[in-house]
């Protein structure tokens, strides 16, 4: 009926949007922390101790750290405030464009082999191959911007194991569709026939697996193996080292040839290897530089008006996810000014909800649809549509394999920018270390706006650090990156008068990532510390529970919240902030750390146990250890001398030592969220403690 009512209306909405439920419940209790908040400050002024009577600095300086976290709050507030939930409708898609449904390009990007395994990278390749989506319309480029044999030749041994694999996946509608995933989850009760061919494509899929690693292991490519195809003959003519060789690229699979089938006789996808070139004269730009390279390549490919760009480490979870994505960008009424879709790239929270509502999310580098012109610096016109009928069309490409491999290559020369808007107006922006955020907020700027596409069953699942150094080592580059955009390029000033108030200061939530850390540090050290000269200080509030709950947390996972967040703000964070300020004044230079993704199998039993890994020698534990043992030597001190107090039977010491109740509690939960910490650096004995050097140096640092 509701069907049959809005189609004699004669038009079928494609998403709908709507506000998210208890608006005033959450209202009211955000009113109620800001009243708190501002007892916190009358309490701070009103009692503030006279000059030269001790502690006033330290204060001082809380009361700055205060004002500052109630800032920042206030920030968070904004993207909070006005949250909204959208979903798509898939069938009335089908129903109207099934026939018209735009080309896809789908761009995966890696960088070094040793640190994103070759088998993980195809993984995600098969996962985006298999799509629920017309084959012939998807083309799937992998960009090597670590050159690497190994890699070519996993993505052969792919392009191969795709025509077994896509044709079991469109067969059983399997979910996932990355071979690993999909093998490592429970599959449903199966029949004799499903049953067989799930052992028959597992045991394909290990043999591939197997060989993959086995030549990862050993470095090379054997001569039979690199007989098998012309591409492996690049490395030969073309390669000197990994940052300084000739483009190469070539075509696994035409999705146009009328022999690329799989076995039982469909169209499969094409299917593009890509290494531009790199010279050591040449700055290439890290993932901007490729993915600017990806598009330039793509358009004389196979030119899709759908660009969907993913890290390595993503694979797709929800083979309808492109149909989503293509709702928000084919309604002839709501899709206007729509530049680009974001698919959630970590643990759903209430802020990506938020920043929807006020103009959109922005661009963060993984799981994100772009339209292509737009991308390619089209400004925002009420006037601008797309006729996706015609669109297809419009967009057709001529040329052999061999004409299009030698054409293309030229576009992803490392001299074809020089003297061109490529990083500058047109693609990803340069000049920064998250070149996504700033591509994104440029975007904005122009006058579009993005949607948060989040549903039920997940877009795209990652492979999330499993090491506290690797975790602090990405939270780093993430903030470092934040902040170097909000100083570089004055993204307040830019933005302001050409995105809404409300949109800019959701951007300024991000921005100010780093920042925090100076304010955490001094909360998490000068109120402990002054617990021994038995000066009272109020203890900030603390995070809300119910709202972790609300998300879908527990209790347990609130708590490790607790532990990250103070882990990231006192050590990555502030390592950020002072890299930042460094480059400012000319004294580093930008880097891009990529983060590792090969699991050692004792690390992820540990982490499959709950069990911290520290291990490695990181700068960042110093400050984490330094901070931990000076809140553990506090406590143990303060306790002591409580003890002695007690002995002497003091009065006036005991009532002193009482008005510390609350400044005690606040560095015995310290003490408490540093207790993987402690058991780290003084009870473990596994490779997975902390290492004794790192604990030597926080000893002496924290008793000095």
């Amino acid at each position: 009926m509701m069907k049959e009512k809005i189609g004699n209306k004669g038009y079928l909405p494609l998403f709908e949007t709507k506000q998210a439920k208890g608006r005033f419940i959450y209202r009211t209790f955000a009113g109620s922390i800001f009243m708190a908040i501002f007892m916190v400050w009358v309490y701070r002024i009103t009692q503030m101790p006279s000059k030269g009577e001790e502690g006033r600095w330290a204060w001082i300086g809380l009361f700055c750290a205060e004002i500052w976290f109630s800032f920042y709050w206030i920030l968070t507030q904004n993207l909070r405030w006005n949250r909204i939930y959208r979903r798509t409708f898939k069938d009335w898609l089908s129903l109207r464009y099934e026939t018209h449904l735009p080309k896809v390009d789908i761009f995966v990007c890696t960088a070094d082999p040793m640190r994103e395994p070759p088998i993980m990278v195809v993984n995600t390749v098969l996962s985006v191959m298999a799509y629920n989506y017309p084959p012939e319309k998807l083309s799937i480029y992998l960009s090597d911007d670590g050159c690497s044999i190994l890699t070519f030749y996993a993505l052969f041994e792919a392009s191969y194991f795709s025509k077994h694999w896509l044709p079991y996946c469109r067969k059983y509608n399997v979910e996932p569709r990355s071979p690993a995933a999909y093998f490592r989850s429970m599959p449903k009760p199966m029949d004799a026939n499903h049953s067989s061919d799930f052992v028959s494509i597992k045991k394909m899929y290990e043999e591939m697996q197997n060989r993959i690693n086995t030549s990862v292991e050993l470095g090379r490519i054997t001569e039979e193996i690199q007989d098998q195809h012309k591409g492996f003959s690049q490395w030969k003519s073309s390669y000197t080292s990994k940052g300084d060789h000739d483009t190469i690229l070539q075509i696994l699979i035409d999705g146009r040839d009328s022999k690329a089938k799989d076995v039982e006789g469909c169209t499969l996808p094409t299917l593009v290897y890509l290494a531009r070139e790199k010279r050591p004269q040449h700055f290439h730009n890290f993932k901007a530089g490729a993915m600017n390279a990806l598009i330039r390549v793509s358009q004389k490919i196979s030119n899709g008006p759908i660009i969907l760009n993913v890290d390595c480490d993503m694979y797709s979870n929800n083979s309808q996810s492109i149909r989503d994505a293509l709702c928000f960008f084919m309604d002839e009424k709501k899709s206007q000014g729509i530049a680009f879709v974001q698919c959630p790239q970590t643990f759903e929270n209430l802020e990506s909800y938020g920043m929807d509502a006020l103009g959109g999310l922005c661009y963060i580098g993984s799981g994100c649809f772009h339209q292509r012109e737009i991308l390619s610096k089209v400004k925002y016109s009420e006037d601008h549509k797309i006729d996706w009928k015609m669109e297809n069309n419009a967009m057709e490409v001529q040329g052999t394999v061999d004409e299009l491999e030698e054409e293309a290559k030229a576009l992803a020369s490392c001299t074809y920018e020089i003297n061109s808007q490529w990083g500058k107006e047109i693609g990803l922006r340069y000049g920064c270390a998250s070149e996504d955020v700033l591509t994104g907020l440029t975007i904005h700027c122009r006058g579009w706006r993005s949607v948060y596409l989040n549903p039920n069953k997940k877009a795209f699942v990652g492979l999330a650090p499993i090491t506290l150094a690797d975790t602090l080592v990405q939270h780093n580059r993430w903030s470092e990156g934040w902040l170097q955009i909000m100083l570089y390029h004055s993204s307040m000033l830019y933005g302001l008068g050409k995105i809404n108030l409300g949109h800019l200061l959701g951007y300024c939530n991000y921005h100010f990532w780093a920042c925090n850390s100076l304010a955490t540090l001094f909360y998490s050290t000068i109120p402990s510390l002054y617990i021994l000269r038995g000066v009272s200080f109020y203890p900030k509030y603390s995070y809300s529970l119910g709202e972790f709950l609300c998300c879908g947390g527990t209790t347990l996972g609130w708590w490790n919240e607790q532990r990250i967040w103070l882990y990231k703000r006192t050590s990555s964070y502030l390592v950020a902030f002072i890299d930042t300020l460094l480059k400012v004044f000319g004294f580093s230079n930008t880097k891009f750390v990529i983060t590792s993704k090969v699991v050692d199998e004792n690390v992820s039993q540990r982490y499959e146990k709950e069990i911290m890994e520290f291990g490695v020698a990181s700068s960042m534990f110093i400050f984490l250890e330094t901070i931990a043992l000076i809140n553990l030597f506090t406590l143990v001190m303060a306790m002591l001398k409580n003890v002695i107090t007690m002995v002497k039977h003091e009065r006036g010491e005991i009532m002193m030592n009482n008005s510390l109740a609350l400044q005690s509690l606040l560095c015995g939960v310290l003490v408490l969220i540093n207790l993987p910490l402690y058991g780290g650096a003084f009870i473990r004995s596994d490779k997975g403690k902390m290492p004794t050097s790192i604990t030597i140096k926080a000893t002496f640092i924290a008793l000095l």
